[in-house]
């Protein structure tokens, strides 16, 4: 296999600065679709006599202007737990639901109602935040001893660029950002780190071998070919398991696994152009991969 990556560098690379900057307008100007977790809102609980319909509960709700809802079972197939922002410039509240399933002819018993409070969610969110950053800042810490300082940069640009791109597609078509999707970013964080560190240590290998010769460009290049299979049968299996979660995980579980499934792509493409292309912008060399007299060697393969 012989894909000259490097070659198309340059377009990888103003292909994502045009999605990153579209995602950061789009997050300043429209922002994110804040869930109930970050919002707060009201819950229902309605019991029926027979199992519930939760599809037909879905698209009576949705007949409300400017809902924002989650409609799941609990406890079993009978009970369902309606959880939707309240707000009263957009004139919805429990009534409001409570109405418009009366007026659809399927409102079972309403055993319950209570407001959400958004604390929990805001602790978690700034939690969550806190934790990708301390990522980031370890992950940094550990392929500047790991590899060279060089790969550092590489490594963070590419978490940066899986993260922005990945907000900016539920800001763009108005997906709904909740816990579940930031437990998703903190996986794709892990996700990306794989990866970029499969391709750094294929290029270190390459760059500290005797045996290889040629420019920085050439075994670069060498490197990404000897690491695209592996990198393509990885993505496509981990894949495979997200989109039978996407299609059979239910509403609750769908931009969790969508969310997923767009940072093993987007994880799989930085760690080919974006790390590749840090590394070039810092004219990575054989002089930067030379070890100290003193460092022991590695006798493993990434074979």
């Amino acid at each position: 296999m012989n894909i000259p990556f490097t070659k198309f560098n340059n377009l990888g690379v103003f292909i994502s600065s045009v999605l990153i900057l579209i995602s950061i307008l789009s997050m300043l100007f429209k922002g994110l679709a804040l869930g109930l977790d970050f919002t707060g809102g009201v819950s229902l609980e309605i019991k029926y006599e027979q199992k519930a319909d939760l599809e037909r509960i879905r698209s009576s709700i949705s007949k409300i202007e400017n809902s924002n809802f989650v409609v799941l079972n609990f406890g079993s197939d009978d009970n369902v737990l309606i959880k939707f922002q309240s707000d009263e410039d957009l004139n919805i509240n429990a009534q409001t639901v409570i109405v418009q399933l009366k007026n659809d002819n399927y409102l079972g018993e309403v055993t319950k109602s209570e407001t959400i409070f958004p604390q929990i969610g805001e602790e978690l969110r700034d939690k969550g935040g806190i934790a990708i950053l301390v990522a980031i800042l370890v992950i940094l810490v550990y392929v500047i001893f790991r590899f060279q300082i060089k790969f550092g940069y590489g490594a963070i640009a590419a978490l940066v660029h899986d993260v922005l791109i990945i907000l900016g597609i539920f800001s763009i078509f108005n997906l709904v950002f909740d816990l579940s999707v930031l437990a998703a970013l903190l996986a794709v964080v892990g996700y990306s780190l794989n990866d970029s560190i499969v391709v750094s240590d294929r290029i270190r290998e390459n760059f500290v071998d005797k045996n290889k010769h040629g420019s920085s460009d050439t075994l670069i290049n060498l490197s990404l070919n000897q690491v695209f299979l592996r990198t393509i049968v990885t993505s496509f299996t981990t894949l495979l398991v997200l989109v039978a979660l996407l299609i059979a995980g239910g509403e609750v579980l769908k931009n969790f696994s969508l969310a997923l499934a767009m940072g093993v792509v987007v994880g799989s493409y930085s760690s080919i152009f974006i790390v590749v292309k840090i590394l070039l912008l810092t004219n990575l060399t054989k002089k930067d991969m030379e070890k100290s007299s003193n460092e022991p060697e590695e006798s493993y393969s990434m074979d």
